[in-house]
């Protein structure tokens, strides 16, 4: 590389920073290789290009100055002016995005939460439509056997037997049939709400999560623009409700 002429290791840049294979990193870890590196890394030329694909609003708001830019560095004075602007352009995006980020933790941390209270609350309402289904379940039984007492009379028993079912005829005050029919269909309404509820169940346990591995996702890439990964997810999912309505108008 030493034998290369300036031209054509600055062309060599060039080329890497247009396509895209040369990042700010890489030029920042050119410049720390020697001392001519580190002269051809601070063309203007190269960080103008940095500036405008990384930051596009930069071309429409050069009305900055150039010379207002902070050079607190030690080696200021050897770096180029565009090299520095692009670093305070680069320290306010990275300054966004951890608020961003912060917001988005806190706003998903939230989200889990009330998740959490739907699942418990879900969770407290099957148990109260098992309890009913239980209770219900029983006395239908229990008017079944009275049920069958009734008509067992109508035959011969033995008088203990016999004994044993009139008492449970008396001391049955409501009427047998209307009683198991209601309890039928509660039995039934009892059904159908669990079901519901076991869906709604499933539902928030799966939002709960795909929360959980956003907020894992987001903290482990915590400089990531959060207003971009919100964007392609949303477009996913419309991608996907288009693939299930064009699946289902196929059926």
């Amino acid at each position: 590389m030493s034998a290369l002429p300036d031209e054509m290791l600055r062309r060599i840049m060039e080329i890497g920073i247009q396509s895209g294979t040369l990042a700010c990193a890489d030029l920042c870890r050119l410049s720390i290789v020697c001392r001519s590196f580190r002269l051809l890394a601070a063309d203007d030329s190269l960080w103008s290009h940095l500036l405008f694909s990384d930051f596009p609003s930069s071309r429409n708001d050069l009305n900055l100055n150039i010379n207002d830019v902070s050079s607190s560095d030690a080696d200021a004075d050897a770096d180029a002016k565009l090299k520095r602007l692009y670093k305070v352009r680069y320290e306010s995006d990275r300054n966004r995005k951890r608020q961003q980020q912060i917001c988005a933790v806190l706003k998903l941390e939230g989200k889990i939460a009330e998740h959490l209270g739907k699942i418990r609350r879900i969770e407290l309402h099957i148990l109260e439509e098992k309890d009913k289904l239980n209770k219900a379940d029983a006395e239908r039984k229990y008017l079944c056997q009275v049920r069958h007492a009734s008509v067992a009379l109508n035959v011969w028993q033995p008088e203990v037997i016999r004994a044993r079912q009139e008492q449970m005829i008396r001391q049955c005050t409501v009427p047998v049939k209307s009683r198991i029919k209601i309890l039928d269909m509660e039995l039934n309404s009892c059904k159908h709400q669990i079901a519901c509820l076991w869906k709604s169940l499933m539902i928030e346990k799966r939002r709960l999560c795909e929360a959980e591995e956003k907020l894992a996702s987001l903290k482990y890439h915590p400089l990531q623009d959060v207003e971009a990964s919100s964007l392609r997810s949303g477009e996913r999912r419309i991608t996907n409700k288009k693939l299930k309505l064009s699946t289902t108008l196929k059926l």
